[in-house]
């Protein structure tokens, strides 16, 4: 299978800059066609202070912007939205967009904004099972004919409609590593993602998915090995470092110069990896972008 690369957009834009982040998307996009694959949103309220922009708004904005591209949240928290709801605005979404869509969702984690906008935080065992009735609710909405009937632990439905079917049914992203989570993406995920993992990590939780798969029968090839992160690449790896605010590292990320970045990235399509979903740090820069065209995507794919 070809190795696909998606875009995750930034946050928001610069403080004092509103107008920043459409315009360096609207500068850079174009000239990711036929190089990118898709382009995905980061579900979040608040970063402290920093501007946030809101996950689903900037999906419909998205798909009616640049339909050349499929869009997909990276990922939502199921928390934050019923999850009949969220059935009904995805199979809006799908038919509005020419199908796509691909449907990101996770059991949900940072706090901070659970508390700030009014959300309950529970335990992350019952986040996680709370994600188990939504997988259930998001598939049989899709799927089942006629209305549609849910009693779970967390979430139901009851002779709910929902109409026109999403076609084609949205492929689901499961994000996390936990491993529950990960037993949820063996029942119910296309692709399978975790954030901001190093290598060695990342195949140690590959082989718990593997374990859930063969558990419930499943081929483990049937489901997408993907990555999700940041990118900062520069002519050296000092650049790209200062790219990452000492925050992202070959640790944690994809920076260095393009051949490092390209080793790195390699090792990862070695271990099964076959899409990434990537921030690519500094992006507007046009040198930045070249790297990333020129030097490191044909070197990987």
């Amino acid at each position: 299978m070809a190795v696909d690369f998606g875009l995750s957009l930034p946050a928001g834009p610069p403080k004092g800059q509103v107008n920043k982040w459409m315009d360096d998307l609207d500068a850079v996009i174009p000239q990711l066609e036929g190089r990118f694959r898709s382009l995905w949103m980061t579900d979040h309220f608040q970063w402290a202070d920093a501007p946030t922009y809101e996950a689903w708004t900037v999906l419909a904005y998205m798909a009616a912007r640049w339909p050349q591209f499929e869009i997909g949240p990276i990922v939502l928290g199921q928390g934050y939205r019923n999850p009949a709801l969220l059935a009904k605005m995805a199979a809006t979404l799908q038919a509005l967009s020419g199908g796509q869509f691909i449907m990101g969702i996770g059991a949900g984690w940072k706090e901070d904004e659970y508390h700030a906008y009014g959300y309950p935080y529970p335990s992350p065992g019952v986040r996680v099972a709370q994600l188990g009735d939504t997988l259930e609710i998001l598939t049989r909405m899709w799927r089942e004919p006629g209305q549609v009937t849910y009693r779970g632990a967390h979430y139901s439905v009851v002779d709910a409609w929902c109409e026109p079917k999403p076609d084609p049914v949205p492929p689901i992203v499961v994000g996390g590593g936990g491993r529950k989570t990960m037993l949820l993406a063996a029942r119910f995920a296309d692709m399978w993602s975790v954030p901001d993992t190093p290598l060695e990590r990342y195949t140690e939780r590959m082989a718990i998915l593997h374990a859930h798969c063969a558990d419930i029968g499943r081929d483990p090839a049937t489901i997408r090995k993907t990555w999700f992160g940041r990118l900062a690449v520069g002519r050296t790896e000092a650049e790209a470092l200062e790219l990452g605010y000492g925050k992202w590292t070959r640790a944690n990320a994809f920076v260095g110069t393009p051949a490092q970045v390209v080793e790195d990235l390699s090792r990862f399509v070695a271990a099964g990896v076959d899409y990434f979903m990537i921030e690519v740090l500094g992006l507007a820069d046009p040198d930045v972008l070249g790297m990333v065209l020129e030097d490191v995507l044909p070197n990987v794919q």
